[in-house]
């Protein structure tokens, strides 16, 4: 028998190599000749860009930057094993943590130093980015890593704009001359998992913008810069970002960046199982069944966690899949749908979450066996 371990991080409890791990013990305590195969996964939210370094024996690179209020702070950004793939997590130079509550501002909060890694990496040669989404404390339409990288926003009087999303209702020409040709024709992917347009209702300053501190007023006024910089987007390239699935991610950074760089939006889930080679290994291996999990299973897991999208992947292989998960909360039906074959909580006794959380490892280790016992059993093995 062949399993395929592939869980998430249990966030707060343990990363989804230790999770890994645990579930591999547990397999080969309920069947010692079954061989295991360990896959880490993530759904590019924060936490990928760690993770994916590690995945690929890449490095982490310490380099000053500024948060989004233009104060210097020390980020990072990892490079991949082969070297031709940087990964930038917005979070990291341009979020919400970086902030204290009294100075949530994004009317003058800037995406600028997320641009500041983008560059840092560039100069390493490097022209494949993956960018991580969420978290961030902007809503300025990614004008603040484009400014970064050397696009030059400007008003009717052709001075340039400050950064922060609220100078852009004064943007009258976005002037590209001064960018390199090697950012030009970088590839870049979005990892998002939110389908929200940039405008309208459902739109970066109305559904994100109370999250980073942004009021009525605030909202309004944001609404309207974002208005403009679509606009203007359009005039430059042609492409209309307005009502694009996903454009209104991380405050419109996603607006941004397809349309003024053609950057791509992909599901954080597939990109990183892509990365990690997912379906080559169930191919190669005939995996008999795959265990996967995370710390919670809900409505939201079919928007793009990693338990569906190891389903979506096992589902047209008739790979059974498994979910061994912190906590399972309402209506998980739609996910059967999606060939999951059961789901089961860790928590083997009355315990509060502290508790839960502080063992999950040895949950994992004893979830694992009694459901491996179960499957060997049924399967006559």
């Amino acid at each position: 028998m062949k399993f395929l371990l592939a869980p998430d991080s249990f966030k707060g409890s343990v990363s989804a190599k230790e999770a890994a791990e645990a579930m591999r013990r547990g397999v080969l305590k309920a069947r010692p000749s079954a061989r295991t195969f360990t896959l880490p996964l993530s759904d590019g939210g924060e936490g990928t860009l760690e993770h994916l370094v590690k995945a690929t024996k890449g490095t982490i690179y310490e380099t000053m930057i500024e948060d989004p209020l233009g104060r210097p702070i020390c980020g990072y950004y990892g490079v991949t094993g082969d070297g031709k793939t940087a990964i930038v997590e917005l979070a990291t130079a341009s979020g919400l943590t970086l902030l204290k509550k009294e100075e949530l501002n994004p009317r003058l909060a800037s995406t600028f130093g997320t641009g500041q890694l983008i560059m840092r990496a560039m100069e390493r040669g490097i022209a494949s980015f993956i960018i991580c989404l969420g978290g961030s404390a902007t809503v300025d339409g990614g004008a603040g890593i484009l400014q970064a990288l050397g696009f030059r926003l400007l008003d009717h009087c052709g001075e340039e704009l400050p950064r922060g999303g609220v100078y852009l209702r004064e943007l009258a020409h976005i002037d590209d001359s001064r960018v390199d040709e090697g950012i030009k024709q970088a590839k870049f992917r979005l990892a998002c998992d939110v389908t929200n347009p940039l405008l309208g209702p459902q739109g970066a300053a109305y559904v994100f913008g109370p999250q980073k501190g942004a009021d009525k007023e605030a909202i309004r006024e944001l609404g309207e810069a974002l208005t403009v910089w679509a606009d203007q987007i359009r005039h430059k390239t042609g492409v209309a970002v307005h009502d694009m699935p996903g454009a209104g991610a991380a405050g419109g950074t996603a607006a941004g960046l397809c349309g003024l760089l053609g950057a791509e939006i992909r599901p954080g889930f597939a990109i990183v199982s892509e990365m990690l080679g997912l379906e080559r290994l169930l191919d190669e291996h005939s995996i008999t069944a795959v265990l996967t999990g995370e710390g919670r299973l809900d409505a939201q897991t079919a928007g793009g966690k990693v338990v569906a999208g190891v389903c979506a992947v096992c589902a047209g292989r008739g790979i059974p899949v498994i979910a061994v998960v912190g906590g399972i909360d309402g209506d998980i039906s739609p996910l059967y749908g999606r060939g999951l074959t059961a789901a089961f909580s860790l928590v083997d006794g009355p315990l509060s979450v502290e508790e839960a959380m502080g063992r999950a490892t040895v949950l994992l280790e004893k979830q694992t066996e009694q459901i491996v016992r179960v499957f060997v059993k049924a399967k006559g093995m």
